[in-house]
C-alpha cells in the first residue's frame, strides 16, 4: 500500500510538472507573440501604393532619390526607428536579400522622410546611415538587371538607439536590434521591365 502511494505522488509530481512546463511555454508564446505584432503600425508613400509601381524617379534609371515614407502610429516605448529598403529578387553580400538602403536610429519623434534623403553619414535630425549593397553610403534605387523586381521598405520601431557608427553594415544593423524590436511593418513596389 505504501508503495502504491509513492507510485501515485510520482506520477502526479511528473504530471504537475508537465503541466506547468506546458502552461508556462504557452504563456510566452503568448507574450512573444504580442510583442511581435504590428497591429495598427504602417508605412506608407505618397509616391506609390503597396504592391503598386516605383516611379522611374525613385530608381537608379531616373534621379536614384529616395522616395518620401511615413508612418503612423509610433507604438508605446519607441526609441528609434530602422528603414531599410531590400530586394528579396536579388542576392545581396553575405547572401539574403540586396539591400539598398539602411538609415538607423531615427528620432522616434521624426513621423516620415520627404524624398531625395541626402547620402550624407549623419542627417540633421541625428538618424544615421549604413552601408548599402553597392558599397556606398544611403540610398541606391532599384535597377533590376532584367524582369521586375520587388523593393521592401522595411521600418522596425525599436526600444533603443542602436548607437552604431554612420556606415555600419546590414549585418552589424541587424544584430544591434535583435531583442530591440517592438514592431516593424512594411510597403513593397515594384520596378523593372
Amino acid at each position: 500500500m505504501k508503495k502504491n502511494l509513492i507510485l501515485g505522488l510520482g506520477i502526479l509530481s511528473i504530471l504537475l510538472v508537465i503541466f506547468a512546463s506546458g502552461c508556462t511555454t504557452e504563456s510566452n508564446q503568448t507574450t512573444n507573440q504580442t510583442s511581435n505584432q504590428s497591429g495598427n503600425f504602417q508605412i506608407t508613400s505618397s509616391a506609390f501604393a503597396q504592391g503598386g509601381q516605383i516611379p522611374q524617379k525613385y530608381t537608379a534609371d531616373g534621379e536614384d532619390i529616395s522616395p518620401p515614407l511615413s508612418w503612423t502610429p509610433t507604438p508605446q516605448n519607441t526609441v528609434s526607428f530602422t528603414i531599410t529598403c531590400e530586394d528579396p529578387d536579388s542576392s545581396g553580400s553575405g547572401g539574403g536579400a540586396f539591400f539598398h538602403w539602411i538609415i538607423f536610429d531615427i528620432p522616434a519623434n521624426i513621423t516620415q522622410l520627404a524624398e531625395g534623403i541626402t547620402n550624407e553619414r549623419t542627417l540633421d535630425n541625428g538618424a544615421k546611415q549604413g552601408t548599402n549593397d553597392m558599397g556606398t553610403i544611403g540610398y541606391v534605387g532599384p535597377s533590376p538587371p532584367s524582369g521586375t523586381h520587388r523593393y521592401a521598405f522595411k521600418i522596425y520601431a525599436l526600444d533603443t538607439m542602436l548607437n552604431l557608427e554612420p556606415g555600419a553594415t546590414k549585418q552589424q544593423v541587424t544584430n544591434a536590434m535583435e531583442g530591440h524590436i517592438l514592431a516593424q511593418t512594411q510597403i513593397t513596389g515594384r520596378y523593372g521591365t
